[in-house]
């Protein structure tokens, strides 16, 4: 009997070295000896097909003689890799370089080159490395067979006339072909090598597959040949959770059904094209993804089986350059043959949508680049022929986001987090695919890095090693698992490690950085269309920290009687101007403590202004109005709404206006608070246009107290709040409404980065594959991870520098499940007695400890 098929497919950058030519022909060995017969399928040199379109693009603009020094260089490139691979390459490829310069010196003399003409020129990319491919096979003792895969490939005709697409995105039949085995089985030679991305028409003439057809053509000859597998060779040893190159942390999928693959694939990953599936699928023939660089690498191997397991996400896949178009129309409600006038307008235009979504007033689709011509001409005339009947609009550029796999639709209650990633993001389109393996977001092209390193972390952080999930790409690549994340505006830390070490001698300790203090003071001072920064006591009331504020000029913001008497102790001269009461539901006592202290204080409910008129009567008060909305990182932190406790509704100002002028009191600053951690710049000049507004209703209100809420980057693919931005919107404000002040009250701004904990580890445990580092202190120090969900780095200060190697779960001594500080994190191997250091923990620590088991909390201390 025959031995079996089994198709090697090589791209560019495997087949540009001699180093990388030797490693093909030890494969080529094994392959003969495992008692296969190997059919090599090539791709041109890397960056060679480039060059063969700059050299079409060189000869029809300059006629007689623009192409020679193109020309020149491919044949040099060429010429040297033959003589590395020691084969007489100037002789072997003469008549195809002859060939080239007549077409070239045929396209400068026409001055254009065809949709023919240029399949014919880039063509020889792949005949040429094919060539010289054979005849070093052959000087490496294989009988070697070239074969010339236009002879085999025939495209399919588009009727009804050839279009560009006819030939240079041409598509295959891919049947079992009983005479190509057979002729190709004749053959004496132990291996044959042929070319990817070009096939023939029926008229004879050389048709492309498309870029990236390399792989598509090496899926065709193992369908038409029967092959055992397909094995697909590139730079990368298969398809990971994520692009490699953008996330290290990605991790290797050692086995995926043919579908997930082509989800995988058609949503982004660049591995592997998606037209080399079908026909693998269609004739049940295995496909491995393996790398050139690292032969012996396990791979991803795709089949009709796939790994063992129930739904789940199994890879993130993006790509950019994504034009939406969006159609509005309250026509379109109930109207029958809406979407066939759009999409016949699309397909008037040769444009291929991706993916649609509609509503009773609007239909949004995209368009990949991949897919369609996107060029300003096309996307006119398409408005132009849209307008007719809607309201067309681009958005661009854009890219998608898939979360791939099967059954997403299961496990869309597990995917809490996933959608949290993106609330301070605008999401343009989502789409949950019919066939149910992909979740996919359009955004904003520039933020598409942040959240695919956002959503990896989130869903394949505590993923180790399975039947499904094999190896790290930093792993695979020699290294060990990444280094412990640098978080650029916890710098402090690492200049102080030495004296935070001897800070945790004494116990647990919350240690706050005094210059930190004072840069984030400084840069909200900075922003010239604030009147007044007032720092919201509850964040952290420590005396050393409220000190150094107070020196940088900052003021107090206080929500009780208590914190009031806590600042006015330790700053008897206070200046009243300097200090502002917002309670909420707070008893009357303190209501009348505020205003005795001279600070100005908040009202946000009739309910103090109805039943106790005389603690108003006369006074100058805020209001706390509810904006309707709210923002921030975690629910419990939305101040706005009406599921919220905070703020009068709009419905409630006309009754609270009647009071006030019944007690005879006055409104001259409104106020208003979204939520905390937000690092949209524009949410405080919303705030703002909303507030002046209502203003409108109180012609006494001279200030605008637009609350606090800014956030600093929790994670370390988070961004910062843009500051230039804020300071630039809110200028703009005040410049189109002169006559009112604008105020600011952050906490966690000032001080969130400024501080951290301490805490000695007790104990290291294993269970199975997951282990556990444990600390002196938990949930009774810092409960915002209970609480909230809150993420703060770690970091081993005991083992700055060493490889983190381990992922572990950081927790406390509490008894509670939940008191875990740190999921999954990346950390060095860890002993009894290191320090590790818990940053981001200035804010909202300290002041919301407790003595919970009975456990005392962490003590503070000021680094000056």
């Amino acid at each position: 009997m025959a031995p079996s098929w089994v198709v090697l497919k090589f791209g560019g950058t495997s087949v540009s070295t001699p180093e990388r030519w030797a490693t093909i022909a030890d494969l080529v060995h094994r392959r003969i000896g495992e008692g296969l017969r190997p059919l090599v399928v090539c791709s041109a040199l890397s960056g060679v097909s480039d060059r063969l379109e700059a050299l079409l693009a060189s000869a029809v603009a300059d006629m007689g003689g623009g192409h020679e020094e193109p020309l020149a260089a491919i044949e040099e490139r060429h010429l040297e890799l033959g003589a590395g691979l020691g084969v007489a390459a100037a002789e072997l490829l003469r008549s195809d370089f002859e060939e080239l310069s007549r077409l070239a010196l045929a396209a400068s003399l026409l001055r254009e080159a065809g949709p023919a003409l240029k399949a014919r020129v880039l063509a020889f990319g792949e005949l040429l490395s094919t060539r010289l491919g054979a005849a070093f096979l052959e000087s490496r003792g294989i009988a070697t067979a070239w074969h010339d895969a236009r002879t085999s490939l025939v495209a399919r005709e588009e009727p009804p006339a050839p279009s560009p697409r006819a030939y240079l995105s041409a598509t295959c039949d891919f049947e079992r072909d009983e005479a190509l085995i057979a002729h190709l089985g004749e053959t004496p030679a132990r291996a044959v090598i042929t070319q990817g991305f070009i096939a023939r028409n029926r008229e004879g003439q050389t048709v492309l597959l498309g870029r990236g057809g390399s792989d598509t053509s090496a899926a065709y000859f193992a369908a038409r040949l029967g092959a055992a597998r397909c094995e697909i060779w590139t730079d990368v040893p298969g398809l990971f959770t994520a692009n490699p190159a953008l996330l290290p942390s990605a991790r290797l999928l050692r086995a995926l059904d043919y579908d997930e693959a082509q989800e995988i694939a058609s949503m982004g990953a660049k591995v592997l094209h998606p037209r080399s599936i079908p026909p693998l699928r269609r004739h049940g023939i295995p496909l491995h993804v393996l790398s050139t660089d690292r032969p012996d690498a396990p791979g991803t191997v795709i089949s009709a089986v796939g790994a063992a397991g129930g739904p789940q996400v199994k890879a993130i896949s993006s790509r950019g350059g994504i034009t939406l178009v969006s159609m509005d129309t309250v026509g379109m409600w109930q109207e029958v043959g809406f979407l066939a006038r759009a999409f016949t307008v699309f397909a008037k235009h040769g444009l291929s949508i991706d993916s649609v979504s509609t509503s009773e007033t609007n239909v949004t689709v995209s368009l990949d680049p991949g897919a369609n011509l996107l060029d300003e001409p096309v996307i006119s005339r398409l408005l132009a022929d849209l307008a007719l009947f809607c309201e067309p609009r681009v958005i661009a550029p854009t890219a998608s986001l898939s979360l791939v796999g099967r059954g997403i639709r299961a496990i869309l209650h597990e995917l809490g987090p996933v959608m949290e990633a993106f609330e301070e993001f605008k999401v343009h389109l989502l789409t949950q695919s019919a066939s149910d393996l992909n979740l996919t977001f359009m955004v904003d092209e520039e933020q598409s890095e942040r959240l695919i390193r956002q959503l990896h972390g989130l869903l394949f952080a505590r993923k180790g090693e399975s039947a499904l999930f094999g190896p790290t790409w930093s792993e695979l690549s020699g290294g060990v698992a990444e280094e412990a994340p640098v978080y650029p505006h916890t710098w402090w830390h690492a200049r102080r490690s030495e004296l935070l070490e001897l800070a945790a001698g004494q116990g647990p300790v919350y240690a706050y950085d005094a210059a930190t203090l004072r840069s984030a003071a400084e840069s909200l001072r900075a922003l010239d269309a604030v009147a007044r920064v007032f720092y919201s006591v509850k964040a952290n009331c420590h005396p050393g920290v409220l000190r150094v504020l107070h020196d940088a000029g900052i003021g107090f913001e206080c929500v009780s009687a208590a914190e009031l008497d806590h600042v006015l102790a330790l700053f008897p001269e206070l200046d009243a101007a300097r200090l502002l009461f917002t309670p909420n539901f707070a008893p009357r006592e303190e209501y009348r403590r505020g205003f005795e202290s001279g600070a100005r204080v908040t009202v946000d409910n009739v309910h103090p202004l109805r039943e106790w008129p005389e603690v108003f009567r006369g006074r100058e008060v805020f209001l706390r109005l509810d904006p309707g909305r709210g923002r921030g990182h975690h629910a419990h932190v939305r101040t706005a709404g009406a599921q919220s406790k905070f703020g009068l509704a709009p419905e409630q100002m006309a009754e609270a206006r009647a009071l006030l002028d019944a007690c005879g009191a006055r409104v001259v600053g409104l106020h208003a608070h979204a939520g905390s951690g937000i690092r949209t710049p524009e949410a405080w000049s919303e705030v703002a246009l909303f507030l002046a507004e209502a203003a409108e209703r109180f012609p006494g209100v001279r200030v605008l107290d637009l609350g606090g809420g800014l956030g600093v980057p929790e994670q370390p693919e988070q961004s910062p709040l843009d500051l230039d931005a804020l300071g630039e919107q809110l200028r703009q404000f005040q410049a189109a409404n002169p006559r009112f002040e604008l105020w600011l009250e952050p906490g966690r701004f000032l001080v969130a980065t400024a501080g951290v904990l301490l805490a000695r580890v007790t104990q290291v445990k294993h269970k199975g594959e997951v282990i556990y580092i444990g600390l002196e202190t938990g949930m009774n120090s810092l409960i915002r991870p209970a609480l909230y969900g809150a993420y703060h780095p770690l970091v081993n200060l005991s083992r700055l520098g060493e490889p983190a190697t381990w992922i572990a779960h950081v927790v406390g001594p509490i008894c509670e499940t939940g008191d875990i500080l740190g999921r999954s994190r990346r950390l060095p191997p860890t002993a009894e007695g290191d320090v590790i250091l818990i940053a981001n923990a200035g804010a909202y620590g300290r002041v919301m400890s407790s003595r919970y088991n009975l456990r005392e909390p962490a003590g503070e201390a000021l680094l000056s």
